[in-house]
């Protein structure tokens, strides 16, 4: 039997402060006339997750992950009535974890109804990362001038397409316009697992060899006088052990003290 067993884990808490908001083209124009901006909403979209094993420490993986937020900003124009704009923060992370070392190759078969029945391409049995994430909290947000800069204040190079069609439009990374940062608070928990094999004892029917007959008529019938000679005499329950021993768990302890009061 496979199952999956947990190898390394890490629950963190992150306070990501001044994380750069990179709007649709849309948004741009509305907070390039905003006085202000504060907090609205923020989802977890997407985390790109990847693990590679440390060089010099047997063992041990780094385990780097992105994720891509989708963040809705409220900005406060002319009008007292604020307009919401939508837009993408991203953050980089990495923690390193021990997953133990595996260099078993897996083979295996699987049988697929539209197509050939053929042999699985080979694998390892190398630990994988899991990220588990709620959606952030915004904690804040602000308006930075262009001139100003913020040291999380990069351009991101690649945006998976299933991110991309979540926004309403094209997002804009321009360095000549007014930028908006937030600060999110994040919990997360990082694991690596791996396929470990699991032994079960396996044994075979046991057939009864004899027959259990009702009533005592029938001369298969056992004599109830002689089963009774069979049973060892009680001697414990007349003498009662000089010493109690003292549980150790829970529902011993329990009983134990409820005996006592």
């Amino acid at each position: 039997m496979r199952r999956l067993f947990q190898s390394g884990r890490s629950s963190d808490k992150d306070c990501i402060e001044d994380l750069r908001f990179y709007p649709t083209a849309c948004g741009q124009d509305i907070l390039n006339r905003a006085q202000s901006v504060k907090g609205g909403k923020v989802e977890l979209l997407y985390t790109y997750i990847d693990v590679e094993p440390v060089v010099f420490n047997r063992g041990f993986y780094t385990v780097d992950m992105r994720f891509f937020y989708h963040v809705t900003l409220n900005a406060y124009c002319a009008c007292p009535r604020p307009v919401e704009v939508e837009g993408l923060c991203v953050f980089d992370k990495r923690v390193i974890l021990f997953g133990s070392e595996g260099n078993a190759k897996i083979f295996s078969s699987r049988v697929r109804i539209d197509g050939m029945d053929r042999q699985m391409l080979e694998r390892s049995n190398m630990p994988i990362a899991v990220v588990e994430a709620v959606d952030p909290i915004l904690l804040d947000a602000k308006l930075v001038e262009c001139c100003e800069s913020r040291c999380c204040d990069c351009d991101i190079c690649e945006i998976p397409p299933c991110v991309c069609q979540c926004f309403g439009g094209e997002l804009t990374m321009g360095d000549d316009c007014r930028r908006a940062f937030v600060t999110l608070g994040q919990f997360s928990i990082v694991k690596l697992e791996r396929e470990s094999q699991l032994l079960i004892p396996m044994y075979d029917y046991c057939l009864p060899c004899k027959d259990c007959t009702n009533g005592c008529g029938g001369s298969g019938c056992e004599d109830p006088c002689e089963l009774f000679q069979n049973i060892s005499f009680p001697v414990d329950e007349f003498f009662p052990p000089n010493s109690l021993n003292t549980p150790c768990d829970y529902e011993g302890t329990k009983q134990y003290c409820n005996c006592r009061k």
